[in-house]
């Protein structure tokens, strides 16, 4: 039995440090088991209760008492950032997922498994396709836009932040490229603002505050197209809905059909163009 001993973190990072294990026991009919769980793990019902996948640590009751999640989320920081709890791991035989990112060897045979295992509940779902359903009901286009503020303000000295002002520019370039179609855009943040400042651009998204974080990566997924800065969360939503995605690499940058390519694991596009090509360029300026 494969065992997975990743901090929680991040969610789509947590997802993507799954999904090459998953698919290898789905392949196999072997079984896994993930020790430390991200906190939207029961957003995610079919991964919770998958039948081959275990969380041993996870006891519903615990965590919805007192203090319970913030008492999980403290324990297991200390134990997955301490030299001798990586010792007693590597001594049992369990992986990091980080490390099994390049496994690529059961993510396409297993893809319809994958995005079942990997759907979100129905309450999630439901909400995401009838906004996606409504916006086509008068666009030919639906756009995804993830825009990345917060933490990405100071990330890498602010390298993959742009100014809505800057997001407005790239989504008008985005309409005079499909300039024959009905170009809508589906707007994904994690910071508060109204989409009427878009405008000339049909925007949409789920209320004037930002949304649950699952929320909007499943409607991402739903998509025809995604834009935004260089992120694990567009990605994963590129991946998992065989969406063509497009990172944003410069603040002038134009886009062609061609730019946009499905994200088929987490280092490769379709095209051939590797998802770390512009984050290492960047890390060795």
């Amino acid at each position: 039995m494969r065992i997975i001993c990743d901090a929680p973190g991040q969610t789509c990072n947590r997802l993507w440090t799954y999904v090459a294990s998953v698919a290898q026991c789905v392949a196999e009919r072997k079984k896994m088991a993930i020790l430390f769980y991200d906190w939207t793990i029961e957003d995610f019902p079919n991964l919770l209760h998958c039948p081959f996948i275990y969380f041993p640590l996870y006891h519903k009751w615990y965590l919805e008492r007192d203090n319970g999640w913030n008492n999980y989320k403290g324990l297991t920081w200390k134990v997955t950032h301490n030299k001798t709890w990586d010792k007693a791991f590597k001594f049992l035989g369990f992986k990091k997922g980080w490390l099994t990112m390049d496994d690529t060897r059961y993510l396409k045979q297993t893809k319809k498994e994958l995005q079942h295992i990997f759907q979100p509940r129905k309450e999630i779902t439901d909400k995401a396709e009838l906004m996606v359903s409504n916006i086509r009901k008068d666009a030919d286009l639906v756009i995804g836009v993830h825009i990345r503020h917060g933490d990405y303000k100071t990330f890498f000295d602010g390298r993959y932040y742009y100014t809505l002002e800057e997001f407005h520019q790239f989504m008008l370039k985005i309409q005079a490229l499909y300039a024959n179609k009905q170009v809508a855009f589906f707007i994904s943040s994690n910071e508060a603002f109204p989409v009427d400042i878009f405008d000339g651009c049909k925007c949409y998204r789920f209320g004037k505050e930002p949304s649950g974080d699952i929320l909007d990566l499943y409607t991402l997924s739903l998509c025809d197209r995604i834009i935004g800065p260089w992120s694990t969360y567009s990605r994963w939503a590129s991946f998992i809905g065989e969406v063509p995605l497009s990172f944003i690499k410069s603040k002038d940058q134009s886009f062609t059909d061609k730019c946009f390519s499905i994200v088929t694991d987490f280092f490769h596009f379709k095209s051939g163009e590797s998802t770390e090509e512009f984050w290492t360029q960047k890390l060795t300026d």
